[in-house]
């Protein structure tokens, strides 16, 4: 038997379709139910791709008892944190408020009007691990609202009144008209901050567990640009290269994992995120340009590659995630229907064996493969028997040991990953979330077009940008209302829904920006402007500056936020300031100018204190005070003069650069009625030529590649002097 939410299309809610538990979706008929039955409503939030969501699921939601407390006491919600994450974010702050942590799958108890009064994350069936058991919880809740609902009720009312006090996700922002923009300084207090919790040893930061947190890398690669401070430097190259070899990086087919369970990268939790994806091959190709070691920019292709080759649609649009967990492929779980985390990316060292034959030694040194095993099996550290693959050993460490040359190497391991790859393949696959993100696919849009910039006229240059193109073309004819000028945040099986946050605006815009600097077409930065407007009116705050991740219309969702924490996502804020960055130094617009300052005087000195929470602002703070240059193209797209001004621009990393490229004729027309100062530029001797402007002030055009070298290289000293 399905509960109601077998007609949901989130897959996350259709695996919990067939529980016993009388699921509803959050809706009023859920809410009115509460009201009429006056049940206290038990809420469940997670994510398709979640491990412990799936424990809770197979311990508590698939068990009939569990479901008969459930079902007699309780009006049970189930919500996509993924989908709504105006829900999540308002009953997460609850959690993390009265418990010090949060993280899914939340479990919270609200009154009937939704005003939460006890919560928590995951609990297992029965009390261990020092963790209440849910049986016993809701057994215990049961009676205290049966004894006393009006002492719940107070207690809710009383938890939001705290909710509603200004809270901003860890950062200590007091909105008010006394905010003044924070000077540089701030910037090196947070360059402090992250050089006392960086791990010299394993790189990153902290301890375990680890997360991969790529806003916090870009925000130390542009101080390193901007005060030429070369410990932010150091800390992320450190960083990026661990995360490289660890086992955090599929190295069979490709792509990153979500987190590392201990401080050495090594054994991951291990779904696979769009998110990370784009935002770690951002951060790769940054590093990649800045030391010039074409390693950092393999590993973008080989993430990237990894995108196009499991996460697209035949449309273009970018799937959510893959699961954890998958079916041993040893036999047995699969016909009783258990899964297991990490089954499909876990070997023997008899299978290496089998597979691999006289290679076997080689990868196995290679790989730190063990007979025993190196991956633990559960929480009592004992070993399982099967590897997780990471690069224990260099090719170089190999060469001398094994007496071959470096280059046979390489190519012995080049074949062995594809043996590797194929034997996967026939493995269960974990599942596919393949719902369609608007925001998340923003931010994969613009790693794309950044690779496509970055790798430079290459075949590679040439895929990521027509990945980038489709999708951004498949956005715009499936989720955009180019009518009511409404972005709609979620799409699957033909469908479109829920009206976009100002995330789904903010992240969109980003990656409609990389775009038009990598192909020039000026229809992708008008639709970014929109989008920027539409975002303005929809979530600015008229009063104190800053965006409201909702419009606040719907009366469900009971706290009107600003997020601004840069987590595993980073908040819609943090990207906009980018955004509007970008957009005033493209247009000139003294309005969008304002607006940034405002949000960025939101922060006040508490920047540089929480920079850990917020490191994507203070990456806007960074471009802010160190100033932002144009550097306008003027050439036949194709021509062999433009292509060589071009990959000139590519070998420099220039984060406080605008690029735009553009043909005489048509095309340049159209781009001056939206940025007039490149209307009057032109070829020089009929060759392309490139204009380095700062503050739309302009040092000579130039159409010799060395000239423009030599302009490249002045306009990074300018800024250390």
């Amino acid at each position: 038997m399905s509960n109601r939410l077998a007609d949901e299309l989130s897959p996350y809610l259709l695996q919990h379709a067939e529980n016993p538990v009388d699921w509803y979706p959050w809706s009023d008929d859920a809410f009115g139910r509460a009201r009429a039955e006056e049940k206290p409503i038990f809420l469940s939030v997670g994510y398709s791709t979640c491990h412990w969501c799936h424990v809770m699921e197979v311990e508590s939601f698939e068990n009939s008892e569990v479901a008969a407390v459930l079902n007699e006491n309780f009006v049970s919600i189930k919500v996509d944190r993924e989908e709504r994450p105006d829900v999540d974010r308002v009953y997460m702050a609850f959690v993390q408020a009265t418990t010090g942590s949060g993280g899914w799958p939340m479990s919270v108890w609200l009154t009937p009007d939704l005003k939460p009064f006890f919560g928590g994350t995951y609990f297992p069936p029965n009390s261990r691990w020092g963790r209440p058991g849910f049986t016993e919880i809701l057994r215990e809740i049961s009676k205290m609202w049966a004894d006393n609902p009006h002492k719940l009720r107070e207690s809710g009312d009383s938890l939001l009144k705290r909710l509603r006090e200004p809270q901003h996700s860890g950062v200590d922002v007091k909105d008010g008209p006394d905010r003044v923009m924070s000077g540089p300084e701030i910037l090196v207090q947070g360059v402090n901050h992250f050089a006392q919790t960086f791990d010299a040893t394993h790189g990153g930061f902290g301890s375990a567990p680890k997360f991969p947190r790529p806003s916090e890398l870009l925000f130390l690669l542009r101080e390193h640009v901007r005060a030429g401070d070369k410990r932010p430097r150091d800390m992320v190259i450190a960083t990026l290269r661990a995360m490289a070899d660890s086992g955090m990086r599929d190295h069979v087919g490709g792509g990153f994992h979500r987190y590392s369970v201990d401080a050495a990268w090594r054994i991951p939790h291990f779904e696979k995120m769009l998110y990370d994806q784009s935002q770690l091959i951002l951060a790769f190709l940054e590093a990649g340009q800045l030391t010039g070691d074409e390693r950092f920019l393999d590993v973008a292709e080989d993430t990237l590659a990894y995108v196009l080759g499991e996460l697209t649609g035949s449309e273009g649009g970018f799937f959510s995630a893959e699961d954890a967990d998958s079916f041993d492929p040893g036999g047995g779980e699969e016909a009783t229907g258990v899964k297991m985390e990490g089954a499909f990316y876990l070997w023997t060292s008899d299978e290496i064996d089998a597979l691999l034959g006289a290679d076997a030694a080689l990868v196995r040194q290679r790989y730190g493969v063990k007979v025993g095993g190196n991956a633990p099996q559960d929480p009592s550290g004992e070993f399982s028997g099967k590897n997780q693959l990471f690069l224990a050993q260099t090719v170089e460490e190999l060469s001398v040991q094994l007496g071959c040359s470096p280059w046979g190497i390489e190519r012995s391991l080049v074949q062995a990953r594809q043996v590797l790859r194929d034997a996967r393949s026939r493995r269960p696959r974990p599942s596919l979330d393949d719902k369609v993100l608007a925001a998340w696919n923003g931010l994969m849009i613009a790693a794309l077009a950044r690779a496509s910039f970055v790798f430079d006229g290459s075949s590679r240059a040439n895929q990521a940008l027509e990945a980038a193109q489709r999708a951004a073309r498949f956005i715009r004819a499936r989720l955009w209302d180019k009518e009511r000028l409404i972005l709609y945040r979620r799409y699957r099986e033909g469908q479109r829904s829920i009206e976009g946050y100002a995330e789904d605006y903010a992240c969109l815009a980003w990656g409609l920006l990389e775009l038009f600097q990598a192909d020039g077409d000026v229809g992708w930065l008008q639709w970014a402007q929109t989008l920027q407007s539409r975002q303005d009116e929809l979530f600015w705050d008229n009063e104190y500056g800053g965006w409201f991740s909702t419009t606040g219309l719907d009366s469900s969702v009971l706290l009107r936020l600003k997020d601004d924490y840069d987590g595993a996502e980073p908040s819609a804020g943090s990207i906009s300031v980018g955004n509007l960055q970008t957009l005033f130094h493209l247009t000139a617009a003294f309005d969008v100018r304002d607006r940034l300052e405002r949000a960025l005087n939101r922060f006040n000195s508490q920047l540089g204190q929480a920079v850990r929470v917020a490191p994507l602002m203070a990456s806007g703070l960074s471009q802010y005070h160190a100033g932002t240059s144009q550097l306008v193209i003027v050439g036949e797209v194709k021509g062999s003069d433009t292509l060589a001004l071009k990959h000139r621009v590519a070998a420099h990393f220039l984060p406080f650069t605008v690029r735009v490229y553009t043909e005489p004729g048509p095309q340049q027309d159209a781009l001056s009625r939206v940025m007039p100062f490149v209307g009057k530029m032109t070829m020089l001797d009929g060759k392309a030529t490139a204009y380095l402007c700062t503050d739309f002030s302009c040092r000579a055009p130039v159409n010799d590649p060395d000239e423009l070298e030599s302009q490249l290289v002045a306009l990074k000293q300018d800024l250390l002097s």
